[in-house]
């Protein structure tokens, strides 16, 4: 397997030069040459079983099977749920697949367990070290740094917006105690800390000397984890036709879906759900992406406007032109605003949708599904519920909301639509008590550059 650049310039690389490389060298997103076709052998019955099957081909020749088999074994021992990824019935049609059963309670932990330790793996066969840099909008950061913390050769500096991610979210990151972690705050938007990132990766003598990676979703490593628990669902609701709805702000999550389609999965919708800062719902239905402010909300994982895994989806419906697109994709960031071709858009909502919340109808759903199911949700699934329940077709295809985060990560937006509070697992239950490491920095290259530096130099 080869992957190519969504900006056309960047060289092709195999998949272990892809998963340390993150970004493409030409500022683009890498996809696979060719998707390849499904292949899970009937009697594979473990989340980790068909996990290896779907990812195979995505790593074959760079990878050991053995080797790859147990590191997708590993990865998926430190979830709580036997299943990995259970679903749970919803009435009407509607599933929930659940998706925070990992140590950080977000579905961001069933990639980056894999991808900490796929690093791991290739860093050791190399005898090298990196540097990741990664910008969380809460999950993220907690899921990456519980995958990578305490590695030898990986160093990890995260950053978060100040003050927009929830007391759980950030605590989860900047309690751990550990020599190669830093969390930094940015006074600014996620925007703006993933801005940062993406300009220390294009910085190419900075980019070279620190030996940048990355464990954003703008790594394919996640994309190609991720497809998996498509393919789990599909399968446990019977290997018919299915829709998911994705609450997303990235387009990461979502991509993964597409993904799962062209690998074979017979997907008849996936609808994105959207907070206020809904310029993917507004793409979908009018073909421009246009940056507005970033509104914070109850659900602040999604409190995003510049949506970066969008341009691997725009590549392949754009005829995979990388030169075309790095042309509309500088548009964008010079004017804050770009239109796509019409027939572009007919391709779109062939499969895609978009449907768009605000926190009072958050709110309303988490409070509904709580009082009908007894199912206890937080903002982030409460929108893909909401997203399934509005934008649903075809009542008789089973459609799977993807249950992004436990409640309890974000427990005082749950407790002000439901009364309850929702209880951390025993494992966190001090979390409140544990010390927290931070450091604080402007939305300024050169002053993270510096405390990047600063950190690695030690070694």
């Amino acid at each position: 397997m080869h992957y190519v650049s969504t900006r056309g310039a960047a060289p092709e690389l195999g998949f272990a030069d892809t998963l340390l490389a993150g970004l493409a060298s030409d500022g683009g997103l890498y996809v696979p040459a060719d998707w390849p076709a499904l292949d899970v052998p009937v009697d594979a019955g473990t989340y980790a079983e068909v996990a290896v099957a779907v990812m195979w081909p995505f790593v074959e020749g760079d990878v050991e099977r053995e080797a790859f088999e147990t590191m997708v074994a590993d990865a998926y021992a430190t979830f709580d749920h036997p299943d990995v990824v259970p679903l749970t019935e919803l009435g009407d049609g509607l599933w929930l697949a659940e998706l925070f059963h990992g140590p950080t309670l977000a579905f961001k932990d069933v990639a980056m367990q894999l991808v900490g330790r796929l690093f791991d793996h290739e860093l050791a066969r190399r005898g090298e070290r990196i540097t990741i840099i990664g910008a969380t909008s809460g999950d993220t950061g907690s899921a990456a740094i519980e995958a990578l913390r305490d590695r030898e050769a990986i160093d990890v500096v995260i950053l978060h917006p100040e003050g927009r991610v929830s007391e759980v979210q950030r605590r989860l990151m900047t309690t751990v105690d550990s020599p190669n972690i830093r969390n930094v705050s940015i006074e600014g938007t996620f925007d703006d800390c993933q801005d940062l990132v993406k300009a220390m990766f294009a910085h190419e003598e900075f980019r070279a000397a620190q030996r940048l990676s990355a464990v954003n979703s703008i790594n394919f490593a996640r994309v190609m984890a991720q497809t998996v628990y498509y393919v789990t669902s599909h399968r446990l609701l019977g290997g018919g036709p299915v829709s998911f709805a994705v609450p997303t702000g990235n387009f990461g999550n979502v991509f993964a879906g597409y993904g799962a389609m062209r690998m074979g999965v017979p997907i008849r919708q996936l609808v994105v759900g959207s907070n206020r800062n809904d310029i993917l719902t507004r793409f979908f239905a009018t073909g421009t992406m246009e940056i507005q402010g970033v509104e914070a909300t109850i659900s602040p994982a999604m409190d995003i406007q510049v949506s970066s895994n969008l341009e691997r989806l725009l590549f392949e419906l754009n005829g995979r032109d990388g030169v075309a697109l790095a042309d509309l994709m500088q548009q964008f960031r010079a004017e804050g605003t770009v239109t796509f071709p019409t027939d572009l858009l007919d391709r779109l909502s062939e499969t895609f949708s978009g449907a768009r919340f605000d926190d009072e109808e958050t709110a309303a759903t988490i409070a509904e599904v709580l009082d009908r199911h007894g199912v206890l949700l937080d903002p982030h699934t409460a929108i893909g519920v909401a997203a399934a329940r509005s934008a649903r077709v075809d009542p008789s295809v089973p459609m799977v909301v993807l249950g992004t985060a436990d409640p309890a990560k974000f427990p005082d937006a749950v407790e002000a639509a439901t009364g309850r509070h929702p209880m951390l697992p025993e494992r966190l239950a001090d979390l409140f008590d544990r010390p927290e490491r931070l450091d604080h920095l402007p939305t300024d290259l050169a002053a993270v550059e510096g405390y990047v530096a600063e950190f690695t130099a030690r070694h």
